[in-house]
């Protein structure tokens, strides 16, 4: 009889734990779109901020979120991926390789304003890119390589060790079993990893203010302009309205689109996995 009480208290805890938690969430999300939904204009996703002109716009913000995006994940989602690969399939010294791991784990706790400080000594001064939006990119690639390793190793250790055995057994290579049965079976998580790395790019501001800029102006994305393009993305242009000239209502607005562009994310990469496997198995 204790036993009984004792299980359906520690439900009800569990399950009023994840009711609070769910409530809270929300209550963020739906204050935050009944505060900015309605400063969401054609206008002011289409337009540059101009004192002259008189506009609020965030169009050169939404293509400077882009251009991060595409940048570092261009470049860590190769680097992470095979690295995660290497660590499950191919390393052989198990201290190596809890090394790496310790260390994927306490990089991915690190305050993002030491990544800001390492992105400005490394990339701004020491390789000469100033700050530029491709300086924050490359100090975003740093900062979102710990989650995908980790999100991907994990992924692939749930891989069942029968599935690896059985393509070996039928002839198939190590690479070729591991393109063609590990990683299809993983794709999941690798997509989730994906979309916590993305998540943070697309929130983070300490890192962009110092080594990508704040500049509200339209940047040159030409292919011989696009290293030295600087402005901010759209969490620094949140800051910018909020801090710096007292405009709540378009700061809402922004966090408003971020909230949108967050669960857009979110749906699409989770379609995309399920069309990878999908595809992969017929």
């Amino acid at each position: 009889m204790r036993r009984k009480i004792y299980e359906i208290a520690g439900r009800f805890l569990l399950y009023g734990c994840a009711a609070i938690t769910a409530g809270l969430l929300l209550f963020l999300a739906g204050f935050i779109l009944f505060r900015g939904i309605g400063g969401i204009s054609w206008r002011f996703l289409s337009t540059a901020e101009s004192v002259i002109n008189g506009t609020v716009g965030i169009l050169p913000a939404i293509k400077n979120t882009v251009f991060v995006i595409v940048v570092s994940l261009t470049v860590a989602l190769p680097l992470g991926v095979g690295a995660a690969i290497y660590l499950t399939e191919y390393a052989r010294s198990k201290r190596f390789v809890a090394a790496i791991e310790f260390a994927c784990e306490t990089l991915a706790g690190i305050p993002s304003i030491i990544y800001a400080l390492v992105g400005v000594i490394l990339f701004c001064t020491a390789m000469k890119l100033q700050k530029t939006l491709l300086a924050g990119s490359l100090t975003l690639v740093i900062m979102i390589l710990p989650t995908i390793i980790r999100s991907t190793q994990e992924s692939l250790k749930t891989v069942p060790a029968s599935f690896r055995e059985g393509a070996l057994g039928l002839g198939s290579g190590k690479w070729h079993m591991i393109r063609t049965v590990v990683l299809p079976s993983s794709v999941n998580g690798i997509v989730t990893g994906c979309i916590l790395a993305v998540g943070r790019v697309v929130g983070e501001s300490a890192v962009l203010m110092y080594t990508a800029g704040m500049s509200m102006a339209m940047q040159n994305f030409a292919p011989d302009r696009a290293a030295a393009a600087s402005g901010a993305t759209l969490t620094v242009a949140l800051y910018h309205y909020a801090k710096e000239n007292a405009d709540f209502a378009s700061a809402f607005s922004i966090a408003a689109i971020l909230l949108i562009l967050t669960v857009i994310i979110n749906f699409s990469a989770t379609f995309l996995g399920r069309k990878l496997k999908e595809l992969t198995y017929g």
